[in-house]
């Protein structure tokens, strides 16, 4: 069987052969699929290509994070973004006591909570990491393990969100656009347009676009989608769908008895994820930090991500009992929490050329100060204070 990704027309450096030779065996699995399902629905190509047991992107072991990975999230730059954070939480922490949880969705290589964790003048008493995936759990515990005894105690790996509820903060630090996405095709019949369900075949030895008709779920989140915006999609227009937010939404702050859920990620309100001008969708694939377009490339190897709707995910919070409290940019956030203000105190010329590069990257719009937002959702506290200044809720 032909690699997929050797018939790409993306040019993208190729991996070590035995890294090919995985990316081959996750191509034979999914083709075994096709071949006996049909074609395969985007979202379950998605899945596998991210979480197949042994072989996917998220579960087979290899480097992701950093430098030396595929892409480098806000925390990896350095120490900027978690001291925003924890100024902006201790209020809160202060409010919810000295018995608060902190639970990090997804803790990647565990840089956050190695940042965060200092930088709360009240740490949390336990301070979960939910994260499946015993490689990365390595990671994390081999750089966690550095921080002061004191604090290391605090610290709780976990697999599946808590069943005993906790007054306390969720962080999901891109997450969610790590979610499988439903991907779909406006098409026009005679009489009116109807939706197409993207699905991912195999002709000719490689992997190829289709479509097929939509599951009643699918359709329904569709007719609802077209229902909220102001224009309805025009024909040919594609883009993505995750069906799965609400359900997952519900799951994961479930425990949250009392306290703040915050997601930071890649995104926009509806009305601009589905500008008629974005008739594309917004799947973007990372291999080596090199972005692309083709999902079908080195699967196993690249990671596939959709941008967030967060006009999406504020409803799905809101339908699982939470209260928006905030939407803002990263820059917004960032600028408001005044750890810039630093710069000013900083005497030695190089530490403070390395602060103010950091900045930069965290809060310019050509870097990830408008690409990245933030979302606050609350249960039965006051509104957080710290997007009172940058507040965006209007847009959602």
């Amino acid at each position: 069987m032909s690699s997929a990704s050797v018939r790409s027309s993306v040019r993208l450096p190729a991996p070590p052969p035995e890294l090919a030779a995985l990316s081959a065996q996750l191509c034979t699995t999914l083709v075994k699929a096709i071949e006996r399902d049909g074609p395969m629905p985007f979202s379950s190509f998605m899945r596998s290509a991210l979480y197949e047991p042994g072989l996917g992107y998220y579960v087979n072991g290899l480097h992701k994070f950093g430098e030396a990975g595929d892409f480098i999230t806000a925390p990896e730059i350095g120490t900027l973004f978690a001291e925003a954070l924890a100024g902006s939480l201790t209020p809160l922490a202060n409010e919810l006591g000295p018995d608060w949880t902190l639970l990090e969705l997804g803790p990647g290589s565990g840089a956050l909570a190695a940042a965060l964790l200092p930088a709360l003048p009240r740490p949390p008493a336990r301070y979960l990491l939910l994260e499946p995936s015993a490689m990365l759990r390595e990671v994390q515990h081999e750089r966690l393990s550095q921080l002061p005894a004191e604090l290391v105690g605090r610290i709780e790996w976990i697999d599946a969100p808590p069943e005993q509820p906790f007054d306390g903060v969720i962080v999901a630090n891109e997450i969610i656009d790590a979610l499988p996405v439903e991907r779909f095709r406006v098409v026009a019949p005679i009489t009116e347009t109807v939706p197409r369900r993207l699905a991912v075949d195999w002709v000719n030895d490689r992997f190829t676009w289709t479509d097929i008709d939509p599951d009643p779920r699918l359709a329904t989140a569709i007719d609802a989608l077209q229902a909220r915006l102001p224009a309805p999609l025009a024909p040919d227009y594609e883009s993505e769908l995750c069906v799965d937010l609400p359900d997952w939404m519900k799951t994961v702050t479930a425990p949250l008895a009392r306290g703040l859920a915050l997601f930071i990620d890649y995104g926009y309100p509806a009305a601009e994820y589905y500008h008629p001008e974005r008739n594309a969708g917004t799947l973007v694939c990372h291999y080596r930090h090199r972005a692309h377009f083709d999902p079908f490339v080195w699967p196993g190897l690249t990671d596939l991500s959709a941008f967030v709707d967060f006009s999406a995910a504020a409803r799905a919070g809101q339908d699982a009992g939470l209260d928006l409290a905030g939407f803002t940019t990263q820059a917004g956030f960032v600028l408001e929490s005044g750890v810039g203000d630093r710069l000013a105190v900083l005497e030695n010329d190089r530490e403070r050329m390395q602060l103010a590069t950091e900045l930069k990257r965290l809060v310019l719009p050509g870097e990830m100060g408008e690409k990245f937002k933030l979302l606050a959702l609350t249960r039965d506290i006051p509104q957080p204070p710290f997007f009172n200044g940058f507040d965006q809720s209007g847009r959602l």
